[in-house]
């Protein structure tokens, strides 16, 4: 009786010990090494950052100064004078201008991760308080309604500049610089989805319920609702610093100095500024002159909107690819040629031809992609590493500060011409100044020394090829097709 265990378990147990052995060796096999891991943890980086931006846009869009609910507010809703949204569109970027003498020290105390996932949980409860406040706004009271709107919309602005600002530090931080260009562009391509989605939901959402409050409030809600799965998503990302990025911040003594020495981002700031004043001279009524001037709905608007997003997802890998070959600033002049090129055809709108907007925003979504893109690529390329937080902010602040006098000038000179002559005439003449000084800004940006960049010859060569045309227009399918060969039959 004792045989049969002392047989069965004798042999068996040099086996089990060479199993477990062997096991043993696997496991550590299959371990993941530094390296892989580090690979591992930047892809899920990457998976989230697109997820949270995807969700994040609805609230994004509406924190800008220029857009299709604030701008329908104003003027269906609440009947806010020229004056008052040009006063109100120039906030955001006071606030980005005073964020620069808190952002630096914030950056010295916590990580830009930290201090990014902060600054999003208060602009969340700044527009939670907003969806409230909109029942309480008086509608027969312009003035008073535009003053609670100030206030409200100072504080949330000045929550997102800090945001922004440490958003692009951490950024920064752990995606490589070789997959920025094309990382981006893709995910600008899907993100340009999300917010034509949005947009098309605002339009037919605010023209359905005829501009109530609780159509406001509906999509207000709707927005914070996504923004907090966002930051869920932001806290979940394994980022990782670059081996180029230094691993503390340098006092704010030699960040002057580094700064100092910097030609190229210097003259970046100087660029910046120039553009930011021409696009907000009279960027914020766009949206105003369609609503009372060319009588548009907002599902109108949001439609070309959606072409205008469109335009910009389908073009946007190829602006990547063009970025990363032949570097930025050749591209973005080219970009912005092309784009301001038909902005000329706003002096010539009225009622009767409005149908036109539907090709100007398809076609300058496809075209000012690459100028935005190029924008925060090349600002993450001439960024000097051991003042980046100085840099940052004083580029946001300096930029902030033109665009703020921009919408303010502008509404001003709105206001003051429409009280004389034709309304119609003087928006006209209005938006011939934004083709006009977008001349200068390709001068400023050519001066800038961009490291291994194509000379601007190059890249209109490039563009001078169709497959390429192709790819910027979203007719990548149709380029292959054209170009395909098959090969020969062998008789």
């Amino acid at each position: 009786m004792n045989a049969s265990p002392s047989s069965s378990f004798g042999p068996s147990e040099p086996t089990d010990a060479a199993s477990s052995a062997t096991a043993v060796a696997t496991r550590v096999d299959d371990e993941p090494t530094p390296a892989q891991r580090k690979k591992a943890n930047l892809a899920l980086s990457f998976r989230l950052c697109t997820g949270e931006g995807l969700v994040a846009m609805p609230l994004v869009i509406m924190t800008m100064p220029v857009n299709i609910v604030l701008a329908a507010l104003f003027t269906k809703a609440l009947h806010l004078p020229n004056q008052t949204i040009g006063l109100i569109s120039a906030l955001p970027f006071v606030c980005n201008c005073l964020q620069v003498g808190v952002t630096p020290l914030l950056s010295r105390w916590f990580p830009a991760k930290t201090i990014t996932l902060i600054g999003t949980s208060l602009q969340i409860l700044s527009w939670a308080f907003f969806c409230v406040l909109l029942g309480f706004l008086p509608q027969d009271d312009p003035a008073t309604a535009g003053l609670w709107i100030a206030i409200w919309f100072f504080f949330s602005s000045f929550f997102s500049s800090i945001t922004g600002v440490t958003w692009n530090a951490w950024v920064q931080e752990w995606v490589p610089a070789r997959l920025r260009g094309k990382y981006f562009g893709r995910r600008n391509r899907l993100l340009q989805f999300s917010t034509l989605s949005f947009l098309l939901l605002a339009g037919w959402v605010l023209a359905t319920w005829d501009y109530s409050r609780t159509a406001f409030q509906l999509l207000v809600a709707f927005a914070i609702l996504l923004r907090t799965l966002s930051l869920l998503w932001s806290l979940r990302m394994p980022t990782e610093a670059s081996a180029s990025h230094p691993s503390r911040t340098a006092t704010l003594s030699a960040q002057f100095i580094t700064l100092r020495q910097s030609a190229p981002f210097l003259r970046f700031i100087a660029f910046g500024a120039f553009w930011s004043f021409a696009a907000n001279l009279f960027g914020p009524f766009y949206h105003v002159f369609m609503f009372d001037q060319l009588h548009l709905s907002a599902l109108q608007v949001g439609l070309l909107s959606v072409c205008g997003a469109t335009g910009a997802a389908l073009s946007m890998p190829a602006w990547g690819r063009l970025l990363d070959k032949y570097g930025n600033k050749g591209v973005m002049v080219v970009s912005l040629a092309l784009w301001q090129g038909q902005n000329v055809l706003w002096c010539f709108l009225t009622p009767d031809n409005s149908h036109w907007l539907f090709f100007m925003w398809a076609w300058g979504g496809l075209t000012n992609a690459g100028f935005f893109l190029g924008q925060f690529t090349l600002l993450l390329k001439l960024l000097p590493l051991p003042a980046r937080n100085l840099a940052l902010g004083l580029n946001l602040a300096i930029t902030s500060l033109f665009a703020a006098i921009g919408p303010v000038l502008g509404g001003a000179i709105l206001e003051w011409g429409v009280t004389r002559w034709d309304p119609l005439d003087v928006y006209h003449a209005c938006f011939l100044a934004q083709p006009l000084l977008c001349i200068v800004v390709g001068w400023l940006l050519l001066r800038i020394r961009e490291p291994a960049a194509s000379p601007l010859t190059h890249v209109v060569g490039a563009m001078r090829n169709v497959r390429t045309l192709a790819s910027l227009s979203g007719l990548t399918f149709l380029g292959q097709y054209l170009f395909y060969r098959s090969p020969k039959r062998l008789d």
